[in-house]
């Protein structure tokens, strides 16, 4: 390697590229194209050649990028190999979704007249009869005991905003095959042209009959509130708003092994939250819920105080709950002394400098996303403990780990609702998989891929569910 090659940025799956390249026949042209990708930030992660000519090489080179803009930085770079043609590129992300990323499979074979018979009519005739008689065994006789829907008006989509239903509508795939990846649920992507509040939660009432449990996704505050309440009071199933609660979970699991690194327990933590929208407020409530005392909101008009007459119902429900020592001014004003930093807002709110002036040892969790409240790289080498919503940096805050195992717990025990306790259970199974051997401040929460992640979690649901009675009818008479 020459002393030419810099440094790879900080490079995701996310921004990959697979080019194809036609090069002439000289060995050295492979290693050429790798160093090229190096020394303009890329990491190569697959080179192949896939056809050879007497004169001529044809050469995929996959490798990743820090963004769309890096991406085309290495392509250019290629570019200038004398003798090395890009012939096409391809984007491994849009190529993964062609055709979407979810599919309906039977469960059943279908091989004869018999097979028919019993799968449809005239044999399900009699099961349909029998549910009619006996709606308690809908969950277990079709696929409601095990689905899930997804819904969405479209309006806050990962950092994109108000994209509407259609755009949203990969990222809801998306969360179906987190579902059956994770914890084997059929997840169905329910993206409503609306966001007006009654016309969502009427249509979900109405298509509610063949789901056993509701996922409210991306949909914007204050409105996300309204529709989870009138939900939660008008349906028998479970009903669980993934960007608040799903995210609450996970910060409170990271937040308490964190604790444990600076030796501080949860009560005598001194907590700043940047953002009062959907995810800021369900943090500060299941915080408060959890033994958090002293939490102090910031958000667009400063620190969130109950003597502001101008603060929005929203914003005014959380200063009534947080804020006790009545602080006022702005973000940096309230992280004087703080022990811990939740960022749930924007991107580069948060100097690197002030992070000096929290307490000794400080917990930094920077969620926005992509980018988040503050450089992560700065902010590591100013605080105890560091988190944010990335992939490519330790101590990533994903919501995976916790909406899987819930919905699982939650349809296994047949539960109505969802609870502040089965929140706070969850949040107590997914930091109680990091043991004391393995806490350090680069892995204070597991990965999503930790066997038996989502067991764990379901199983701290479904205790927290109150047994009911087993009652069915035999299947000898369902007729």
């Amino acid at each position: 390697m020459t002393e030419s090659i810099q440094r790879a940025r900080a490079t995701t799956a996310s921004y990959s590229i697979t080019m194809r390249i036609h090069a002439g026949t000289d060995p050295a042209v492979i290693g050429a194209l790798a160093v090229k990708v190096a020394e303009s930030g890329g990491i190569t992660t697959a080179l192949d050649i896939v056809d050879s000519h007497p004169d001529r090489l044809v050469i995929d080179l996959t490798c990743s990028a820090s963004n769309a803009e890096h991406s085309t930085e290495v392509v250019d770079a290629v570019e200038t190999l004398e003798g090395v043609r890009v012939h096409k590129v391809s984007d491994r992300v849009f190529l993964l979704h062609l055709g979407g990323k979810i599919s309906v499979e039977s469960k059943v074979n279908l091989r004869n007249r018999q097979d028919l018979a019993m799968a449809y009519t005239p044999g399900v005739g009699r099961v349909s009869q029998a549910l009619a008689d006996h709606p308690e065994d809908v969950p277990k006789l079709t696929i409601k005991g095990n689905s899930v829907a997804v819904v969405t008006d479209g309006s806050a989509v990962l950092g994109l905003g108000n994209i509407g239903p259609m755009a949203a509508l990969p990222v809801m795939e998306g969360k179906a095959a987190l579902f059956k990846r994770f914890a084997d649920i059929d997840a169905w992507p329910i993206c409503i042209d609306t966001t007006d509040v009654d016309e969502i939660v009427r249509t979900v009432e109405l298509i509610a009959p063949g789901f056993g449990g509701i996922n409210l996704e991306d949909i914007a505050a204050p409105r996300c509130f309204e529709i989870e309440a009138k939900l939660r009071e008008r349906l028998s199933i479970p009903v669980f708003h993934d960007d608040q609660h799903g995210t609450a979970i996970v910060v409170l699991a990271a937040l308490k092994n964190a604790l444990r690194i600076i030796d501080k327990k949860l009560a005598d933590a001194r907590i700043v939250v940047s953002g009062g929208g959907a995810a800021g407020s369900a943090i500060v409530q299941l915080l408060l819920a959890a033994g958090a005392i002293d939490v102090t909101v910031s958000d667009r008009p400063g620190l969130l105080n109950r003597d502001d007459e101008s603060l929005t119902p929203a914003w005014r429900e959380l200063a009534e709950r947080t804020n006790p020592r009545g602080l006022t001014g702005t973000l940096r004003d309230g992280l004087q002394g703080a022990d811990v930093f939740i960022g749930v807002s924007a991107p580069r709110i948060l100097d690197p400098e002030w992070i000096n002036e929290m307490a000794e040892q400080r917990i930094v969790f920077a969620l926005a996303n992509p980018d988040p409240e503050v450089d992560i790289y700065e902010a590591t080498q100013r605080a105890t403990v560091v988190a944010s919503g990335r992939s490519d940096y330790p101590n990533q805050i994903n919501n995976v780990l916790a909406f899987p195992g819930v919905f699982r717990g939650l349809l296994d025990a047949r539960a109505t609702d969802v609870t502040t306790e089965m929140l706070i259970k969850a949040a107590d199974a997914i930091a109680s998989v990091v043991t004391d051997e393995q806490l350090n401040p680069n892995y204070i929460i597991p990965s999503v891929f930790q066997p038996d992640m989502s067991k764990t979690v379901a199983k701290a649901i479904v205790d927290c569910v109150p047994k009911a009675p087993a009652k069915s009818i035999p299947m000898t008479d369902a007729n």
